[in-house]
């Protein structure tokens, strides 16, 4: 059936939206996103569909990820009448205990494995609708979702149905308004409303620059000949996985976005860039694509109209330089994968020398929701400069890993230590780092600090695309600076010398300082060569990529200096700068680190203090680690 109108769209929705809020049957939702996989989701779900395939009343799915990856696999069980129950770290040996515990209403049994309790699982979008499962009380002792700290302090917007949804049938994404704000910005909406109601939303771009979306349309709409639409999904940070995870639970936001964006600026063709190293989201966009032409939402014509848009995947081989924009676009063109200057912008000459507006997997995701909702909703939520919500990989020294959509403006310390749970092993805190490897590394004194774009660069950092990885006590701000750097040198596309020279030059002095071979001059040096690449580098890999380095001399300078005049790694990272001791006050003599050290470098008799052998240590750790009294110093 091809879509003509709002009221095809209903009446194919309402025959799913039971099947979302209310199955008539058991429905069990495993989370199948990369993190679920990785846990051992996909055993689970083949030992669940092989156990119950002849039970026509028990419906296993596939779902993405609902945030919370330190206690995947997740899985979601529901029916009518019943309670929704998010259970966690469900693998092949527990899934089918706890479907039938379900089944028999016995909650107890699994307490300890309930996460939580679904009061309501539908979108912001939702909230016109009567909830299909009213009435259900709460269950002693098993909290509702939203009050499970993780995530109690989360807004979910551009994930709004992640883990909610099958990403694979497009029908539950129409269940869920999908499709909607197309539709009627299609029928109803001029292109230049369109591009108002983004305008008065206060979206701006959520892949870096932070640039306002409706600036780069309307200046794209201008300009005239062929328009296209990019959404760049090449998320190469250390530890960021949100694009990723957006694209496996629910590609069909990002393609009803760039739709939209499509119609307001006049558009016909749409390329999606991602990374080769993200299967599973490739394979979710080829399905949500065809999916969608087979229901005459994309291609020629659509739902009766003059429009026509069409969309095509590019997979990216993996180079961090094409996440920049114009770096990008050469590629997306089989050129090398190098960024031009910007003295003419991609809006008026980018793709093909044409009219190209470019976002990231995130802003498009939004745009759909603002249009539903209204740009007034959209703007009551966040700071004054920096509007709605953000989605981050919360990652690094942190006891809840995963990912978190929280409003702007919300402080450092209620992500860190209110949704993520705090420091494993009662460690100190130490830094955080924003804004992937070409973020400010900030410091304890900045946790009250209100999340947002304009305050992060107060503090030397970047918004970024979302990455922030924590670090303890037990971190060398200075080898963290030397492996952004490394990291860095890598991906530099070489093209300007700044960045280039400066990357090297920067790499090889931190090398130095880590290896006990630093000298006086060599923090200045790094500061002189970071203000360089800073004002000169061609693109904003060179011009950011000293943020690394300058944040953590302005905030841990006592580190550097440690580390070049007394030869001294208080961290115990960089081997060459520190030893191991036992402190003989505090060991009580258990034998446990004797025991653990793979060279047999620790001697002493039971219950009696213990020494280390120098000669025979390694500087593994492992003794650190696993000493339970703290007798084991970093010297």
């Amino acid at each position: 059936m091809k879509i003509q109108s709002l009221e095809d769209l209903k009446k194919i929705s309402q025959s799913y939206e039971k099947q979302i809020y209310a199955p008539e049957g058991i429905k069990v939702n495993i989370g199948m996103a990369s993190c679920g996989i990785a846990a051992g989701a996909q055993a689970a779900l083949n030992k669940a569909i092989e156990n119950y395939k002849e039970n026509p009343k028990i419906e296993i799915r596939q779902t993405g990820c609902i945030g919370f990856c330190e206690q995947e696999p997740l899985v979601e069980i529901l029916a009518a009448g019943k309670p929704r129950m998010v259970y966690q770290h469900i693998t092949e040996d527990k899934i089918i205990d706890i479907i039938e515990s379900y089944l028999a209403e016995d909650f107890k049994t699994h307490k300890k494995l309930i996460l939580g309790q679904m009061r309501d699982p539908r979108s912001l979008l939702d909230d016109d609708l009567k909830n299909p499962v009213g009435g259900i009380g709460p269950i002693d002792g098993i909290p509702f979702m939203e009050d499970v700290p993780f995530y109690s302090k989360q807004v979910k917007i551009a994930m709004r149905n992640c883990g909610y949804i099958d990403p694979e049938r497009i029908e539950e994404y129409f269940a869920k308004k999908g499709y909607a704000a197309f539709l009627q910005a299609l029928k109803k909406t001029k292109p230049s409303e369109i591009i108002d109601i983004v305008k008065a939303s206060g979206l701006r771009g959520r892949g870096g620059g932070g640039f306002p979306a409706a600036i780069k349309w309307a200046t794209c709409a201008k300009h005239h000949g062929d328009r296209y639409i990019i959404c760049n999904a090449d998320e190469g940070d250390p530890g960021a996985y949100m694009d990723r995870s957006i694209l496996e639970g629910d590609p069909h936001s990002v393609l009803e976005g760039m739709l939209i964006a499509a119609l307001a600026i006049g558009s016909r063709q749409g390329y999606i860039y991602v990374r080769n190293e993200y299967p599973l989201a490739v394979k979710r966009l080829v399905t949500a694509i065809k999916q969608a032409e087979n229901y005459g939402l994309l291609g020629e014509n659509i739902a009766g109209t003059d429009f026509s848009f069409n969309i095509k995947i590019s997979t990216g081989a993996g180079a961090f330089v094409c996440g920049e924009s114009t770096a990008l676009m050469s590629s997306l063109e089989g050129k090398v994968g190098r960024p031009r200057a910007k003295y003419v912008h991609t809006v008026e000459k980018g793709f093909r020398e044409s009219p190209t507006n470019l976002n990231n997997v995130e802003t498009y995701a939004n745009v759909p929701a603002i249009l539903l909702k209204g740009a007034d909703w959209y703007a009551g939520m966040g700071t004054a400069h920096s509007k709605g919500t953000k989605v981050f990989s919360l990652v690094g020294k942190i006891n809840n890993t995963g990912l978190v959509e929280v409003p702007m403006g919300i402080s450092l310390r209620d992500i860190i230590y209110n949704i993520g749970g705090g420091i494993p092993k009662k460690k100190k805190f130490k830094a955080v780092q924003t804004g992937g490897p070409s973020g400010g590394c900030i410091p304890e004194q900045f946790l009250d600090l209100p999340v947002d774009f304009d305050e992060l660069t107060k503090v030397g950092s970047i918004m970024g695309s979302g990455g922030m990885i924590v670090m303890d006590q037990d971190t060398c701000m200075v080898d963290v600076a030397r492996y952004f750097v490394d990291f860095l040198k890598d991906e530099s596309c070489g093209q300007c010398n700044p960045c280039r020279e400066g990357l090297k030059q920067m790499l090889d002095i931190l090398t130095r300082i880590c290896e006990g071979d630093g000298k006086e001059g060599d923090i200045e040096t790094l500061e002189e060569l970071g203000s360089m690449m800073q004002k000169f580098s061609l693109c904003g890999l060179g011009t950011s990529a000293p943020n690394p380095v300058l944040t953590s001399i302005l905030y841990f300078r006592n580190e550097y200096e440690a580390h070049i005049r007394d030869k001294k790694c208080t961290a115990g990272v960089c081997k060459a700068l520190f030893h191991y001791e036992i402190d003989a006050d505090t060991c009580t003599g258990c034998r446990v680190c004797a025991k653990k050290c793979p060279q047999e470098a620790i001697s002493g008799e039971k219950k009696k203090p213990h020494v280390i052998d120098q000669e025979k240590c390694i500087k593994c750790g492992i003794c650190y680690e696993g000493c339970k009294f703290d007798a084991i110093k970093i010297c």
